[in-house]
């Protein structure tokens, strides 16, 4: 019996390394301010004259969903392509955000609207129509169930100050009932070492029993440092983990632990002070930073349990006026038990590679000469691998659908 068990562990394991092959990959990207899906070797074009950004995915790839700016870029319209029907249509007459999210368990998408947070409905079998969720929300989040949210509303401002900051746990069917709303934690900004008036992109851990956040204080200071805080899923263990900047990018959870990877620093200028840095979640021991002397990293990607891969450059401490330098960025490797850090990537002079991304074995990254947004979509079959474009002239970094990891074990 356990020889058959065994068996069929490593045939799904195996099935699913096939999905997520090199040669399988699926990416919605945007050129041209236009959404384009590429499958394989296969680019397909979405949109015409049009102002699209934020591709996402749903859950089981299907659907697409995207931001619509209009021809004058002036809107903000959600729409969402449908592969099997390979159309675009607005889930309902018109939703305005720029806040969309979808849930981890199906297709079902959640946006919020000028604070109000709402769902899709389903019609045969795609996502339409909306169902009003709850009211105050300035961020949000799936629970990794699928059958609630992590809601956050901004801080009050009153005649002693900013008041604090109210996290919620909200059923998907709360239905605008405020009974149903269950205050999760209350972050206190009154600490020197933690001022804040929101908090914002939430990411959980692997095992859905933390999840990290920022808190962000007023405009000005959040361009200079944020906090970096973890907070359990019952709400009963909030930790400060450390000051950076304001990149959601810049936060990784590693594949199968409960360590986040986030690049910590201050100062809104990339010339100095950003250092990849390692915290074991609950936090029980000293934080450690890999980014050596003279160096700063400014993207990063966990590409295994004890491998993380960041983009880094060499420290420009001699700039402090005039307009801010390019950082021009490689990619290296970082073994965190050993701390041997390798460089994998070499980018021609005055360009550099960013946005790094494991997909199954493969590694992608960004390329683009400084001066230029638009540049190439590079790939690589393991850290060893040839190294070869993958899509090219694309304005930023793609999207790329990832099958469901499913917890066999």
């Amino acid at each position: 019996m356990f020889v058959r068990v065994l068996v069929i562990i490593i045939f799904i394991c195996f099935q699913y390394a096939e999905v997520v092959s090199a040669s399988s990959l699926q990416a919605a990207f945007i050129r041209d301010h236009q959404l384009w899906i590429k499958m394989g070797d296969e680019e397909t074009q979405i949109t015409t004259d049009r102002h699209v950004y934020s591709p996402k995915w749903s859950y089981d790839g299907r659907f697409i969903g995207y931001i619509d700016r209009g021809k004058d870029g002036e809107k903000s319209d959600l729409f969402i392509y449908d592969t099997v029907k390979k159309e675009s249509y607005q889930p309902y007459g018109r939703v305005e955000t720029a806040d969309f999210k979808w849930s981890p368990v199906k297709n079902q998408l959640a946006y919020r609207d000028r604070g109000l947070l709402n769902i899709t409905k389903t019609v045969n079998g795609r996502p339409e129509g909306f169902e009003n969720v709850t009211v105050g929300v300035s961020a949000f989040e799936w629970y990794p169930n699928g059958k609630e949210f992590i809601v956050s509303s901004q801080a009050s401002i009153r005649p002693t100050g900013w008041g604090p900051i109210p996290l919620f746990r909200v059923p998907v069917d709360a239905n605008l009932n405020p009974d149903k709303v269950k205050p999760l934690y209350t972050i206190q900004t009154k600490d020197p070492d933690l001022f804040a008036i929101d908090a914002d992109y939430f990411k959980w851990s692997p095992d859905g029993k933390w999840v990290s956040f920022l808190a962000i204080p007023t405009a000005s200071w959040s361009n200079d440092s944020n906090t970096l805080c973890v907070l359990s899923s019952e709400g009963n263990d909030f930790q400060v983990v450390g000051k950076m900047l304001w990149y959601k990018d810049w936060i990784k959870w590693a594949p199968r632990a409960n360590q986040l990877a986030y690049i910590s620093g201050e100062g809104r200028f990339f010339v100095e002070n950003k250092k990849t840095t390692i915290a074991d979640i609950p936090i029980s021991r000293q934080q450690k930073e890999y980014t050596p002397a003279g160096y700063v990293d400014l993207d990063l990607e966990w590409y295994a349990p004890d491998t993380v891969i960041v983009a880094r450059a060499k420290e420009n401490k001699e700039w402090n006026e005039g307009p801010v330098p390019t950082m021009f960025t490689a990619l290296y490797t970082i073994n965190i038990k050993t701390a041997e850090q390798t460089r994998i990537t070499f980018p021609k002079e005055n360009v550099l590679d960013e946005a790094p991304e494991v997909i199954g074995p493969a590694l992608t990254w960004f390329r683009h000469k400084g001066n230029v947004h638009s540049g190439d979509v590079w790939i690589r079959d393991g850290l060893n691998g040839e190294s070869e474009v993958w899509i090219k002239q694309v304005d930023s970094a793609p999207s790329f659908f990832q099958q469901p990891f499913i917890n066999i074990l």
